[in-house]
């Protein structure tokens, strides 16, 4: 099984592969051009096997701080959006640069977490990426930090990663870090070993999971190459997690780092996104006889089923649903606002249509709008 999956990714015929800020530039601030050149070589190799590659690339704000006087990531999103308009523009022409060396061409796709939510920006984005690669273009995708704000902001170029792979219905995504793989402890540490498979949750079971990117230039850390690595495969695609610094070999033989099996089948990046990319904005607390319903026989939450609510919300925002415990069981996209729902609380839908009106013969959260997080 393991080297069956190992073998599933070296031949990987649509891969995504992901590379951090730490990665392309320097401890303290820009473009490493040795290191650009030497992940362009190896991609360039792959796609002259006859493979296609999309490049989810960090690097924007890390190579636009210094240029702003700055001796350090900017912490304010303003800041951050500053450096990123100066720092992508470089970025690519590097990139460009490099790839011209073998007669290959990029082309940018800056995509926002709406692009992959919105189902109308989600079909564009995914023609996009899909015509690029059929012109033999090679993609280069990074989140549009100049505009996003906090709220719609992926946050982490790992889970964009993810989402993109299944965007683009990839056969494999290689993430690759700072680091040799997952290791069941921090890897300065002595005596820490690598894990050379994951094939569930189970496996993570006591590994110490956690810090953030190195040198003060990215986001990024283990735990969110571990969400990442879920997301993808979650939906069918086997990750490998390796070091940046053994490109050659991840790329080609799939021999090195830890490799993510895949432990379910694809579905709808929407589905992928609310469970493992959205921020819940408030909690609805549910009965027992609700969370049967929804959790075992999948049907749509009516107000009838729900005891409580938390959190400033409106109408289409992600909310947890929260078992008796406090269990968060289910997430979905409510269809009322928050201070809507008091006064509809145990009661049926038909009462409420006879009260206020037909517009409230409807489920609080659709069952097509609804995702399972606990069985």
């Amino acid at each position: 099984m393991t080297s069956d999956v190992r073998a599933d990714i070296a031949g990987a015929h649509r891969i995504v592969v992901k590379v951090g800020s730490s990665s392309l530039t320097r401890p303290g601030g820009g473009i490493d051009v040795e290191r650009i050149e030497q992940l362009v070589a190896q991609i360039a190799a792959r796609r002259t096997a006859g493979h296609q590659v999309v490049l989810v690339s960090s690097g924007a704000i890390a190579t636009g701080f210094p240029r702003l006087g700055l001796k350090r990531r900017p912490r304010d999103l303003a800041t951050q959006q500053a450096a990123a308009s100066v720092g992508q523009g470089m970025l690519l022409a590097q990139y460009s640069a490099a790839f011209s060396a073998f007669d290959l061409t990029v082309g940018q796709v800056l995509v926002t977490a709406d692009d992959v939510i919105r189902r109308s920006n989600y079909r564009n984005a995914q023609r996009t990426l899909f015509r690029l690669l059929d012109l033999g273009i090679v993609p280069i995708v990074n989140e549009n930090d100049t505009v996003a704000t906090e709220e719609i902001r992926f946050g982490d170029n790992d889970r964009l990663a993810a989402l993109v792979a299944h965007v683009v219905q990839a056969d494999a995504l290689v993430l690759l870090s700072d680091v040799e793989g997952l290791f069941d402890g921090p890897p300065s540490l002595e005596g820490s070993t690598l894990i050379t498979d994951v094939h569930g949750p189970a496996d993570l079971a006591g590994v110490r999971i956690g810090g953030t990117g190195s040198a003060g230039v990215g986001l990024g850390g283990m735990t969110t190459k571990v969400e990442a690595a879920g997301i993808a495969t979650s939906a069918g695609i086997p990750v490998l997690l390796a070091s940046a610094g053994r490109v050659a070999e991840a790329l080609s033989s799939a021999a090195v780092g830890t490799v993510f099996h895949p432990t379910g089948e694809r579905t709808s990046t929407r589905m992928l996104w609310l469970a493992h990319a959205s921020t819940p904005r408030g909690q609805l607390m549910l009965d027992a006889g609700a969370v049967v319903a929804v959790v075992q026989r999948r049907l749509s939450l009516l107000p009838a089923g729900i005891t409580g609510i938390d959190g400033t919300f409106v109408a289409g925002d992600p909310v947890d649903l929260l078992d008796e415990k406090g269990n968060i069981v289910a997430r979905g996209l409510v269809n009322f606002d928050a201070q809507e729902l008091p006064g509809l609380l145990g009661r049926s839908t038909r009462e409420l249509a006879r009260e206020f009106g037909p517009a409230y013969e409807r489920e609080i959260v659709h069952r097509d709008d609804l995702v399972i997080l606990a069985t």
